[in-house]
């Protein structure tokens, strides 16, 4: 069973490709569930509707830098949903890239509309980004990366409708070099332990492999600490941006996490987790 829950299409502001033409190659790929998971980043984008009322040189400044076109994005979903029902099963999700003091918006949208799944990334924090060091500048490694997880978990503790964290070592991505786990093993079991006690999961991103990274997204060491604390709720997700990644080394993962102890991985329906053998 082939099902990849973390796919951005053109709603998402780093991507282009068309909705229809993810799932033609999901089925041809005989991947047999998606979910859409789009990036809502408040704090450093703004909805399409404050931004249709800018003047033309504020919108020049913002750029592409926005949020899921909401109405236009879930309306696409549903025709798509039904035009496609016998071949593949299309679920609705968003990725929420959240900050501490962005967790107010985040709740107003999932509040306004019907989700099956929500991923909680970390992204930025204080609103700086990770990708163009800006984040980290000034910073030594231990203060950046302490300061992410503490993000991180600050947020789980403000904010509770979420479905997985995703790609919880995100981080790692940017760091010159692999920061030790032990250093941080403290703050992220505690994280796992609250997500664990709120009936929440975590992913794994298969990005990984296309950002010729030397472990897994989360680490190893932190699929292995989850299962060990008693996690059991898991997606599986590419992360794609572009049709042709759909699905990628999504079998190979579910190997590696029964290989792990984990039995079953799940989908979501209505934010409720639904398991499935592994």
């Amino acid at each position: 069973m082939l099902i990849d829950y973390h796919i951005h299409t053109e709603y998402s502001d780093d991507s282009v490709e068309k909705m229809e033409v993810i799932i033609k190659t999901a089925i041809e790929k005989n991947i047999s569930e998606i979910c859409f998971t789009d990036h809502v980043d408040y704090g450093i984008k703004i909805d399409h509707d404050i931004f249709e009322q800018m003047n033309d040189e504020e919108k020049q400044k913002i750029g592409k830098l926005l949020n899921v076109n909401y109405p236009s994005y879930f309306k696409e979903i549903e025709i798509l949903k039904n035009k496609y029902k016998n071949q593949i099963t299309i679920k609705q999700g968003l990725e929420f890239g959240m900050q501490t003091h962005t967790v107010e918006k985040f709740q107003q949208i999932f509040d306004s509309y019907d989700l099956d799944f929500i991923i909680l990334s970390c992204h930025q924090v204080n609103d700086k980004e990770f990708w163009n060091h800006n984040y980290q500048n000034g910073k030594t490694e231990d203060e950046y990366n302490l300061e992410y997880y503490e993000e991180i978990y600050k947020c789980i503790h403000l904010y509770n409708d979420y479905s997985v964290l995703g790609h919880l070592d995100l981080i790692q991505r940017y760091n010159k070099t692999i920061y030790p786990f032990e250093k941080s093993k403290d703050i992220i079991t505690k994280i796992l332990e609250k997500v664990i006690k709120e009936n929440k999961g975590i992913e794994v991103n298969t990005s990984s492999f296309a950002y010729k990274l030397k472990d897994f997204t989360p680490s190893k060491e932190i699929l292995k600490l989850y299962y060990e604390l008693g996690g059991k709720i898991i997606t599986i997700g590419s992360d794609s941006h572009k049709a042709e990644s759909i699905g990628s080394h999504i079998s190979f993962i579910q190997q590696e996490l029964k290989g792990i102890g984990f039995s079953h991985f799940c989908t979501f329906d209505k934010m409720h987790p639904i398991f499935h053998e592994l």
